[in-house]
């Protein structure tokens, strides 16, 4: 299906202007990959390219030619010189398509005219995402999901890669409850080469079985990005009067609140949500990045780009 300025409809995620900010950044694993092509992230299998690893004795069917005949002449003992190969990197983009993910803040950014719900900046977050790591040469996959995965697109670094993506993120719809930890579980045990996941969601879980969660990728050796999406209006429940709510995960489900009368109860529970969560990624080594949908994704993705780089320098 062709837009108005005659482009495919899912060559609209990919904004310029979003582009261009991020053109000069990119995203490094900072711990050790899998892979098999020669990239710029450190894969675990020792191989003869880069850095030097440590040393392994000879075992009969090893190659003449690898023995470092310094140490045997040390030691008089054969020993191999094992290195650490730089790699692609495999990473796979989890986005949540929970019914919570379609609110539209007043406050949120408006793109092509109109206001972004925060389902739309999670789209465009990932396509940017995808973009930028498959001209890194990188290999990106897809999880959709909300109560179940609604589909699985297994990493691969082709530029067709890039357009099936595009046009699944283009078709998926929010809808349905919130499932994260079940999910997470789930992808946890399907990825089995290490890599980095990048979770783009609002996170609107328990907190003990989403923690348990994330530590599960970290047991399997995953690096984790957490992109944390929220309505400005979430974060601060600026309500004045009487509003009728709708909960956007059960359908034709509707409340009468008094916002005034539960603005101190609901902020102080979501603190403690956030800081939990936040000092839990902290203690697994795990990027929190917090995102208003107040603010440009181009600007947030940017910034939180060009700190991680700093970070690694």
């Amino acid at each position: 299906m062709l837009n108005g300025s005659g482009k495919p409809e899912y060559m609209r995620l990919l904004d310029p202007e979003a582009l261009a900010k991020i053109s000069r950044l990119e995203l490094i694993a900072r711990g050790v990959v899998e892979g098999f092509v020669s990239g710029r992230h450190k894969s675990p299998y020792k191989g003869f390219s880069v850095e030097f690893a440590e040393h392994r004795q000879y075992v009969p069917g090893d190659p003449i030619s690898d023995l470092d005949w310094r140490v045997y002449g040390k030691s008089d003992r054969y020993y191999i010189k094992q290195y650490i190969e730089e790699t692609n990197l495999r990473a796979t983009i989890l986005l949540d398509a929970s019914g919570s993910m379609s609110y539209r803040g007043a406050s949120a950014v408006k793109h092509s005219g109109k206001r972004l719900s925060k389902f739309e900046y999670a789209r465009y977050l990932a396509a940017s995402l995808t973009h930028m790591m498959i001209h890194q040469q990188d290999a990106v996959g897809l999880v959709t999901f909300d109560t179940q995965v609604r589909r699985y697109i297994p990493p691969r670094s082709r530029a067709s890669h890039l357009r099936m993506i595009l046009k699944e993120l283009v078709e998926t719809r929010s809808g349905k409850e919130t499932a994260l930890a079940t999910i997470f579980h789930d992808i946890a045990e399907r990825a089995h080469r290490r890599g980095l996941i990048l979770i783009i969601s609002d996170l609107f879980d328990d907190t003990d079985e989403l923690l348990k969660a994330l530590h599960h990728f970290r047991y399997r050796k995953h690096e984790v990005l957490l992109f944390h999406v929220m309505a400005e209006e979430e974060l601060t429940f600026p309500f004045e009067t009487a509003h009728l709510f709708r909960d956007l995960e059960k359908p034709h489900t509707y409340r009468q609140i008094d916002p005034r009368a539960l603005r101190a109860e609901y902020l102080e529970l979501l603190r403690r949500h956030i800081r939990r969560i936040e000092m839990g990624c902290g203690q697994m080594d795990i990027d929190y990045v917090p995102i208003s949908t107040a603010r440009g994704f181009e600007v947030a993705l940017a910034q939180y780009l060009a700190q991680r780089m700093g970070r690694a320098k």
